[in-house]
């Protein structure tokens, strides 16, 4: 489930900014080449609602490189076009809405955070008919 949130962060952010700006799901040590995103879901948890269905609490910080010279301006122009572009994620034909959005800019880079929560269903899996009936012996 969470990498099928980043990735619609990701188509979502493609969308808003176009290809211009490198995406990056998995952390860059060096030769980071600005503006970039970097997206990452932090401490998702998992808890029981009712029966089989869990809340999967998911809060992912979107980072913003700017480039080199207006940082802050960027950073803030970039925030607002965040709220808009990731209010609401399309995956596989369903939506979820994005809440707990708020951002800060520390060292220069815009990091965003917001809440992707959602519902599932836990499958029960059952002992092929094989197994269950080998376990049985007939007494005659």
């Amino acid at each position: 489930m969470i990498n099928a949130i980043i990735e619609a962060v990701s188509i979502s952010l493609n969308g808003e900014f176009g290809d211009g700006y490198e995406i990056h799901m998995e952390e860059i040590k060096q030769d980071l080449k600005e503006p970039c995103f970097f997206i990452s879901c932090i401490n998702p948890t998992s808890s029981l609602f009712l029966g089989k269905c869990y809340l999967r609490e998911n809060l992912f910080c979107v980072q913003y490189f700017p480039r080199k010279g207006r940082e802050r301006a960027e950073c803030n122009e970039t925030a607002e076009r965040l709220f808009a572009c990731l209010e609401c994620l399309e995956m596989s034909g369903k939506f979820v809405k994005g809440t707990g959005m708020k951002c800060e800019v520390t060292d220069g880079i815009l990091n965003f955070f917001v809440n992707y929560d959602v519902y599932v269903q836990k499958k029960e899996t059952l002992p092929a008919m094989e197994e269950v009936a080998g376990g049985i012996t007939a007494k005659g």
